[in-house]
């Protein structure tokens, strides 16, 4: 065999291959979708945490929705302050103020203190012992405390003991990712400034609360004629806090016969 016959289909190969790689290069270059070059600085100046408490999946979405106009840029409760100043400064908009916020599981029902109906034995989930008879506890608005908050949280800030979940407040961001994992709604942002919360969510009478857990609000209305601001009212049988009219006085928490207005 010559090796012209070697040679001649190596070069229309290599032609064909140099052919094909420039058509892909142009039309490279021709359809390429440009990236808005104020992505990628929100991104950096975004923490990175992906906690998914801005409402998108991750930083990348989240950046990529307020350069698009389809998000505030003040939605990023991990960064705080300073991420979204820089934010403003980078889509060239004024920072709304925004108020830290720290989340807190509104129950005091632990093992001992809320009664139980039965015993549960199944997966360590909430939602699914929220649906057998709402859960093993007698009180229907009382956390499961299996730890699906705990799971959920990115920052390792709540932790299931003794059948109650609890926060620990230093490491809470306020991003928020936790209150979804809750089937009993239970867990609330409140002011970081905030210094009392009424650590119950029951609003059955005060004769079924008496019987289902030795700490629930049976609203008696004592915190609510001791609070000097009015910022405390019963309704549906249950106290809850106006934080815009709160003083952090603590008179309601030392009247509370229940004591479950407590200090955060």
């Amino acid at each position: 065999m010559e090796i012209e016959e070697l040679l001649y289909p190596l070069l229309w190969f290599a032609l064909l291959g140099g052919g094909f790689g420039l058509v892909l290069a142009l039309a490279a270059r021709v359809f390429t979708v440009k990236r808005d070059e104020r992505i990628p600085q929100i991104e950096e100046a975004l923490p990175g945490a992906n906690c998914g408490g801005c409402g998108y999946s991750g930083c990348a979405a989240y950046a990529e929705a307020i350069v698009k106009g389809e998000a505030p840029v003040n939605r990023c409760a991990v960064g705080g302050a300073a991420a979204i100043e820089k934010i403003a400064a980078i889509m060239g908009v004024e920072a709304a103020p925004t108020e830290a916020r720290r989340a807190y599981v509104l129950c005091c029902g632990e093992h001992g203190v809320a009664q139980e109906k039965y015993r549960y034995e199944g997966a360590p989930d909430c939602a699914s012992a929220a649906r057998l008879g709402g859960g093993p506890k007698a009180c229907p608005q009382s956390c499961v405390g299996l730890g699906s908050c705990a799971a959920a949280c990115p920052f390792g800030a709540i932790t299931a003991e003794n059948g109650l979940a609890k926060v620990d407040p230093a490491l809470c961001t306020g991003c928020g990712t936790c209150l979804s994992a809750c089937p009993k709604r239970l867990i609330h942002l409140i002011p970081a400034t905030a210094s009392y919360a009424v650590f119950c969510r029951s609003t059955e009478s005060g004769k079924d609360t008496r019987t289902a857990c030795t700490a629930g609000c049976i609203g008696c209305r004592i915190c609510e004629k001791k609070c000097p601001t009015g910022a405390i009212r019963v309704e549906g049988n249950l106290a809850e806090i106006n934080y815009d009219l709160c003083t952090n006085c603590g008179a309601c928490a030392e009247a509370c016969p229940r004591k479950i207005i407590r200090a955060l």
